[in-house]
């Protein structure tokens, strides 16, 4: 008997667009809420497993960066794309009051309210992603054109180049 997976606001509101999406749970690790764990826990690609990043801007205020595990988001790039002239990420200890969700399970999806959000590109090269469901060890495999139309995305180019393109 396979046990149920709870429905997380995300899931509801993916269910609500009528957006197929698959959720995958993942043993979590406390001590470990890095994407790259993430990724050995689903067995997939760490390229095709996107983390949320909340930032704040100077000018416009919050928006939402989901980038590939592997890889930083880079503050001027998001800055550029975002209409800022500078961009920070905000404290741990404001996500969930901003967000509804905390560090480790934000999802692009479902946030308390609806912030401009930057899907980095690569994103398109895959059939499907996985991003945070809205908790701790649990992912949502979605194709990355519906997560786009979903959080009214705009795709860009808003990592940090690697010297190293293996770390």
């Amino acid at each position: 008997m396979k046990a149920k997976i709870a429905k997380t606001n995300a899931a509801r509101m993916l269910d609500k667009s009528k957006i197929p999406y698959r959720l995958v749970p993942y043993e979590v690790d406390e001590n470990d809420l890095s994407a790259k764990h993430v990724a050995e826990g689903l067995g997939e690609n760490i390229e095709q497993v996107f983390k949320t990043l909340v930032l704040h801007g100077d000018r416009t205020g919050y928006l939402v960066c989901v980038v590939p595990g592997d890889h930083e988001v880079d503050l001027k790039k998001v800055a550029r794309v975002s209409g800022n002239k500078k961009c920070e990420m905000i404290a741990v200890k404001e996500l969930l009051p901003l967000t509804g969700y905390i560090r480790g399970g934000c999802s692009p999806v479902g946030m308390k309210k609806h912030f401009p959000t930057f899907l980095h590109q690569t994103m398109t090269q895959f059939d499907r992603i996985w991003v945070s469901a809205g908790i701790r060890g649990l992912q949502i495999e979605i194709a990355p054109a519906d997560l786009l139309r979903e959080v009214r995305g705009t795709l860009a180019d808003i990592v940090a180049e690697t010297d190293n393109p293996a770390e």
